[in-house]
């Protein structure tokens, strides 16, 4: 009676975090035993922000198919797991096969956390400038793991696939891009999105767009004020790269920018993984649901952007909940553990 595992271990409250060390952040390609720490760290969060048990899980292989085959044979042993640190494309096939496959949930916090963390600031950020993600015009820095899925998740929200234009180092995503063929998710994104088939870079992209989400090369360069300027009225700035942004958040306010996002802690708001996976982990885990779906994440991004609104705390300065207001977890878990109750995934 193997299902029974759950009633007699501890199987569903235990997550293993595994990675290759192939795209720590900040670091890239550092290999399994230097990824270890991170790993551990992820784990700490894990049990601190979510009671959830982690484990970190740091593989001696970068082949795609081993890692996948790798997985499937920790199953027994784990109620999810967490894809961490995979250097793109891989992480999509990896995280798209083991979706396909396992037989518990498996997400890669890389794409899916920081597109539901993403998503949650975007929903405060556009009630503070009153407007409409089906009408604003979103501007993607970055077409890696991170701004895939975080502009898959704004389209599956409401976004208008032909409102979005993805900027990656050799200039605009369209059409007419002949090297895309290695990388089908950018070739996908190139066929759907930036309807105005618009060529050139970040400074043409720009020129008018009511949201930036740059998921980049570290800045504080990456992303010039003078291309900010050129944004329309009330314009929405996420500059998450990290350890240091596209551009400084002061810099990006005084070209004209009203609501200014990054992913460092020592600024106001700070768009991180840490508001994510605890909580949503805990959802999946209590309700033993069999996949991580979008409307999942899109239930977690609601709930931590309604936190926030809820406690009377909005602002220009706080778009999402702290680390240290504990509810948020609770909340969050709630809302996906319904969604995937509601979705016949539980």
């Amino acid at each position: 009676h193997p299902e029974k595992v759950y009633e007699h271990t501890n199987k569903g409250n235990m997550v293993a975090v595994v990675s290759d060390g192939t795209r720590v952040l900040g670091l890239g390609d550092i290999g399994p035993e230097a990824g270890l720490p991170v790993m551990e760290g992820k784990g700490l969060l894990f049990k601190y922000l979510g009671g959830v048990d982690a484990f970190p899980i740091c593989l001696d292989t970068k082949d795609p198919d081993e890692i996948i085959r790798t997985v499937l044979n920790l199953q027994p042993s784990f109620g999810g797991v967490n894809l961490e640190d995979l250097a793109q494309p891989k992480c999509f096939y990896i995280l798209e096969e083991l979706k396909k496959r396992a037989r518990i949930p498996v997400w890669h916090d890389d794409q899916q956390g920081t597109a539901t963390v993403c998503l949650a600031g975007l929903i405060n950020a556009l009630r503070i400038v009153g407007k409409k993600i089906q009408d604003v015009k979103i501007v993607l820095v970055g077409a890696g793991a991170a701004n895939i899925r975080i502009g898959s998740l704004y389209m599956a929200y409401g976004a208008r696939p032909e409102n979005l234009i993805y900027v990656d180092s050799k200039g605009t995503l369209h059409k007419g891009r002949a090297d895309l063929a290695g990388h089908p998710e950018k070739l996908h994104m190139a066929q759907i999105t930036n309807g105005a088939q618009l060529k050139g870079g970040i400074a043409e992209a720009l020129a008018g767009a009511d949201v930036l989400s740059s998921a980049s090369t570290p800045g504080p360069d990456t992303i010039k004020k003078e291309w900010v300027a050129r944004m329309a009225k009330d314009a929405i700035v996420f500059a998450t790269a990290n350890p240091v942004p596209e551009i400084w958040p002061w810099d990006a306010k005084e070209a004209g920018a009203r609501v200014v996002a990054t992913g460092r802690s020592d600024f106001p708001n700070q768009v991180n993984n840490s508001l994510g996976f605890p909580g949503i982990f805990r959802g999946v885990l209590d309700v033993r649901a069999r996949t991580i779906t979008d409307e999942m994440c899109i239930a977690a991004a609601e709930a931590l952007a309604g936190y926030v609104v809820k406690n009377g705390k909005m602002s220009e300065e706080y778009l999402l909940p702290h680390m240290d207001e504990p509810g948020v977890f609770v909340e969050e878990a709630v809302a996906v553990g319904l969604k995937a109750i509601e979705q016949g995934v539980a």
